[in-house]
């Protein structure tokens, strides 16, 4: 008997520990979820706010990259047809009415061409060829520069003109990886020839680079992902959540084929 109610004044006892400690337990694990929340919380506006400050810092790389290919047009190629004008119209003797007129429609045409590159380069100073026309016109504008540039043979299929799902965000980074790998091209490469492939299917946008030049060992990077300007796509093909494949060996050129969900 003494020990059946030594049991119970010890269940008793244990039952009301467990009931004293439940409120206690409940509070602890009240405040810890509470703060878990909140770092969350503060986590995901931080991360946010990172990805906000890059797309930001993209937008000027991006309008970086648009000024310094003006002024390049502009010190090239609307510089020279004005100092063919000022040229052809100094030679002009008016004694020789023939050639003089010949002359004149020489300069006019000039002119005429003059205004035609700038109004295309005030277009662009205005946004209608960048990403608020759609990542398709975009690409072709880059592809544009580079082709007056003249120095390599393009190979170019853009299956996104007219594509009718944008993402401004991704479309603006996407545009940045495409003038980073061409400036890598330009400066790196020695390349005599460049495809440049892209395309939407399934969700997923595809943009293909490839290149003749002198390659080099990829393998000696990949781990550090530093070296031929390639830390910076790394990290824009990672916040954009796509994936990035590079082939490249010494003299046998290099391949970058990028894959992103889209939009």
């Amino acid at each position: 008997m003494q020990s059946e109610t030594t049991q119970i004044v010890i269940l008793v006892g244990i039952s009301t520990l467990i009931f004293l400690l439940m409120p206690v337990f409940l509070i602890f694990y009240i405040k810890i979820s509470i703060k878990y929340r909140k770092n969350h919380l503060l986590e995901k506006a931080a991360m946010q706010q990172k990805f906000e400050a890059e797309i930001l810092q993209t937008l000027v790389e991006v309008q970086d990259q648009t000024m310094q290919s003006i002024a390049t047009e502009l010190h090239d190629n609307v510089g020279q047809l004005l100092s063919l004008t000022t040229l052809t119209l100094n030679s002009v003797d008016l004694s020789n009415t023939e050639k003089t007129r010949k002359k004149i429609e020489n300069s006019l045409s000039l002119v005429n061409n003059s205004i035609k590159e700038l109004r295309e380069l005030a277009k662009i100073l205005h946004g209608e060829q960048l990403v608020e026309n759609g990542l398709g016109n975009a690409i072709e504008q880059e592809i544009n520069w580079l082709n007056k540039a003249g120095t390599y043979q393009l190979i170019i299929n853009n299956q996104l003109l007219g594509l009718s799902v944008t993402s401004p965000n991704k479309d603006l980074i996407i545009l940045r990886l495409l003038q980073e790998i061409i400036n890598n091209i330009i400066k790196h490469a020695q390349a005599t020839e460049i495809e440049i492939a892209a395309s939407f299917s399934d969700n997923t946008l595809q943009l293909t680079v490839k290149e003749n030049g002198i390659g080099f060992d990829y393998e000696q990077i990949k781990e550090k992902k530093t070296g031929m300007g390639l830390s910076s796509i790394f990290k824009r093909v990672d916040m954009i959540k796509g994936s990035l494949n590079i082939q490249s060996a010494p003299n046998k050129g290099t391949a970058i084929s990028i894959e992103i969900p889209y939009p």
